[in-house]
């Protein structure tokens, strides 16, 4: 083992040696001034970041590569300049060793071993790949292409590219494990029924919320077309909501409930339909239609069709207890959630969010919006299931939502049989600041101050006075407790089901 390891500078250097000699045998031509003129760009990884600036033009996904490939770099650069040029000083080649009309001019004075250019190459180049794999094999060619230009030009010696070009896949990889690539979303499946075949609206009784996002004077009108038999009632600025639907929904003669509205107003119906074991019709009418995208009626054509047809699937509903008033006059009210429901600094998250989506799109107004929120909140200490947290943010889920961060977005099965329970917590040293580098890195969902679990009932209560609730968007302050538990498969929806 010992004269293995003497001899192997030995057999570098002829390595090296007998590979420049092919490079040097090379014919000049305009190839030279490509590989010198590719290398300068790559100075300081202007060229890495050039490319990632142009690709974070693209929301979604090449956003996020652009984002993992520029942190992969920035790793591999760090510990090529800052460690192993300092514990592998090595001498660049000679002019004697290339032709002079090749050599990078002025030739970098700091050691020869590994190469910076190409561990940022490669780096920047699998770290998109990972997340984005179409990105990752255009920019292969172009990093490989960076790493020959360092012993084209006499910048390097053949190893020290292939020891930097396997710091720079060490470093992709690396920051995949702290950073994973987010998985895929799992199929939608639905629990199919049959239920009331509503030709031309004929049984179907609709409430309309007159104070819903999109709701317009002609709502009506346009829904009375689609369903010419339907009974239609528009719920005014001074009718109570909870009243009137449940008056639709006992209305002789209905078959079916209908709703438009958005996330509170559909919560209130569905616990009407379950109530009165009607279906459950979602228009999307809503600012945000959670429950209709969820339940494949994102448009009104589909909810029309999936009514004509009578298709309909099953789903779990929330049941929710809250405790509020006076210690000695406590008031109980019973609500049904279908979507989500949240403490803490969310609420103030998502309105920040919403406001920025138009400009900046969903994912950059995610981060703007968390950034602005946690900079200036303050946690909240909350008691879950009896346990005392600090936390930023408890949300809980109708279900399980995905991506497994802080901005669920898609929920592709609706009687799981559970909450999705997420906690931001406060509790550790340096909470702000773990979570500000966690919302900055994409990494809240694997970061240690976001636990993910599991529940089919969930008691909160506040850590002192009282808390402010949301459930489905609408806001309830002073609880007292509030309590969550789920009715399996409780609520018919219609629902338009794949063709077989």
């Amino acid at each position: 083992m010992r004269s293995m390891l003497s001899k192997a500078p030995g057999r570098l250097e002829k390595f090296d040696r007998s590979l420049v000699r092919a490079v040097s045998r090379l014919p000049g031509g305009s190839h030279d001034e490509f590989f010198r003129q590719l290398s300068a760009a790559a100075n300081n990884g202007k060229l890495w970041l050039g490319i990632a600036g142009i690709v974070a033009i693209f929301p979604g996904k090449f956003r996020r590569a652009a984002l993992h490939g520029v942190i992969a770099q920035a790793v591999a650069s760090g510990v090529t300049n800052l460690g192993f040029k300092r514990l592998l000083p090595r001498a660049r080649p000679l002019p004697e060793h290339l032709p002079a009309f090749r050599f990078v001019d002025p030739q970098p004075t700091s050691s020869s071993m590994p190469s910076g250019h190409s561990a940022s190459a490669v780096a920047f180049a699998l770290g998109a790949g990972l997340v984005r794999p179409a990105l990752g094999a255009a920019l292969a060619p172009v990093a490989a292409g960076v790493a020959y230009s360092r012993v084209h030009t006499g910048a390097h010696w053949p190893s020290d590219v292939l020891f930097g070009s396997a710091i720079g896949a060490g470093a992709a990889l690396v920051t995949r494990k702290w950073w994973p690539v987010r998985p895929p979303f799992p199929e939608t499946s639905r629990t199919a029924v049959k239920t009331s075949t509503l030709t031309e609206g004929q049984g179907l009784s609709i409430a309309v919320n007159t104070l819903g996002g999109s709701y317009a004077a002609e709502t009506a009108d346009a829904l009375q077309k689609v369903f010419p038999k339907a009974h239609i009632k528009e719920i005014g600025q001074d009718e109570d909501v909870a009243a009137e639907i449940a008056a639709v929904a006992t209305r002789p003669g209905t078959a079916a409930l209908g709703v438009w509205g958005g996330d509170g107003t559909v919560g209130t119906a569905a616990g009407a339909a379950v109530e009165h074991s009607l279906p459950l019709l979602v228009l999307p009418g809503g600012t945000l239609n959670h429950f209709a995208r969820d339940a494949g009626t994102p448009t009104l054509a589909a909810a029309v069709d999936a009514a004509s047809r009578g298709e309909a699937a099953r789903a779990d509903i929330g049941h929710v207890t809250v405790e509020r008033g006076l210690p000695g006059s406590p008031e109980t009210l019973e609500l049904s959630m279908l979507n989500t429901a949240s403490i803490g600094l969310y609420p103030n998250l998502v309105r920040r969010r919403e406001l920025l989506q138009p400009a900046l799109g969903k994912p950059l107004a995610g981060v703007v919006a968390m950034f602005r929120t946690f900079a200036a909140g303050t946690p909240t200490t909350l008691i879950v299931d009896g346990v005392r947290h600090k936390l930023w943010i408890l949300y809980i889920g109708r279900g399980h939502y995905y991506p497994r961060d802080h901005a669920p977005l898609v929920r592709p099965v609706l009687d799981d049989g559970v909450f999705d329970l997420r906690m931001i917590t406060a509790d550790e040293s340096f909470a702000r600041l773990r979570l500000l580098w966690s919302v900055l890195t994409g990494t809240v969902a694997t970061s240690r101050i976001t636990h993910l679990t599991e529940a089919s009932r969930i008691r909160v209560e506040p850590g002192d006075t009282t808390m402010v609730v949301a459930v489905d968007g609408e806001v309830m302050p002073g609880v007292r407790a509030v309590e969550f538990s789920v009715k399996p498969g409780a609520l018919t929806y219609y629902s338009p089901l794949p063709e077989r």
